[in-house]
């Protein structure tokens, strides 16, 4: 549920290029240093991306790969050993860079409702065709994070665990935007009162520790989240428009953590520090909030996941937005 707790800075989002899981542990752990997460590594093909592993993660459910995608099956095959092997030895990386940690450690999965847009049942229809299905995965998906994240907690016994639910097919869900098998039509929309029904069953499993939800999606629903249990909402800052003022003035206002995505992704030169953050500082003052609350509200990482971008450029966006993080607090005006 929600946590009123000091949120570090400056974190990142998940995913890191390459394939070495100590090169990534070290990369988040020696560049947030109060604020580390495990990492995922996409690039080590299926089972590592962020559907495979969180595919993996799931208790009584088991998927595999087939051309068209993920799909739910009857019983662990390769696909499921070889996500659960892989998460192991980024945990027994993330174990070995925090040796007598303690501080906020976030760790990632992907929510209900991109797991239900993405996996497939056994007539190649998404989960999101059956709610039925919907339900199952999503009581699934709750047991293997509360496993999960007992895990964490006994390798990194000092950790204060940060959950983050990665969203981003949660604005197509919403809207009927998630498109059927053939490609011709699409599913329609879930009634918001059930997605958020469902998302507040999957934050509670943090049993009072706090949930990131997090999407770089366009329309991200702050109010449904805020409602939904989520401490903090992570998302691409240069997809904002001024339509979305008013929900996330309230948001701040409730006390609910930004994570502004202001730092590209992708590699492309680096404006200064001071730059990165100009639209938030632009933000505040067209809401008319107190500059000093900056800080406090707000979180710097990168606009998504950078499994997309160069080992160098991805090094340069964690200092970046430490660096980002800091002009912020040194100057909220």
């Amino acid at each position: 549920m929600n946590d009123t707790l000091h949120f570090p800075p400056a974190t990142g989002i998940g995913s890191l290029p390459g394939t070495d899981a100590r090169e990534a542990a070290k990369a988040a752990t020696g560049s947030f240093e109060d604020f580390p997460h495990l990492p995922e590594l996409p690039a080590r093909g299926p089972g590592a991306d962020m559907i495979g592993r969180t595919a993996g993660l799931l208790v009584e459910l088991y998927a595999r790969v087939e051309p068209s995608g993920w799909r739910i099956g009857d019983r662990p095959g390769r696909d499921t050993r070889r996500a659960r092997s892989w998460l192991g030895e980024d945990l027994d990386a993330l174990e070995e860079f925090t040796q007598g940690y303690e501080g906020l450690l976030k760790v990632q999965a992907a929510g209900p409702w991109t797991l239900a847009a993405s996996l497939e049942l056994r007539n190649g229809e998404a989960a999101l065709s059956d709610p039925g299905a919907c339900r199952d995965l999503a009581a699934s998906l709750a047991e293997g994070l509360r496993l999960h994240l007992d895990e964490v907690r006994r390798r990194v016994p000092g950790a204060r665990l940060v959950l983050q639910l990665d969203e981003p097919s949660l604005t197509a869900v919403l809207r009927g935007q998630v498109r059927t098998a053939s490609g011709y039509r699409t599913h329609r929309a879930v009634d918001r009162q059930v997605v958020e029904a469902t998302l507040r069953d999957v934050v509670d499993v943090h049993d009072g520790g706090p949930v990131v939800v997090h999407s770089c999606a366009p329309d991200v629903p702050f109010a449904l989240l805020r409602r939904a249990g989520a401490a903090a909402v992570s998302f691409d800052f240069s997809l904002l428009t001024e339509r979305d003022d008013e929900a996330i003035g309230e948001a701040v206002e409730a006390g609910t953590r930004l994570f502004a995505g202001v730092v590209p992704g992708t590699d492309g030169p680096l404006s200064d520090p001071a730059g990165s953050v100009m639209g938030v500082r632009t933000l505040w003052r067209r809401l008319g909030l107190r500059p000093g609350l900056l800080p406090e509200a707000v979180t710097v990482t990168p606009a998504c996941g950078l499994a997309g971008a160069s080992p160098g450029y991805a090094r340069s966006v964690y200092a970046h937005c430490v660096r980002a993080a800091r002009s912020l607090a040194d100057n909220p005006e």
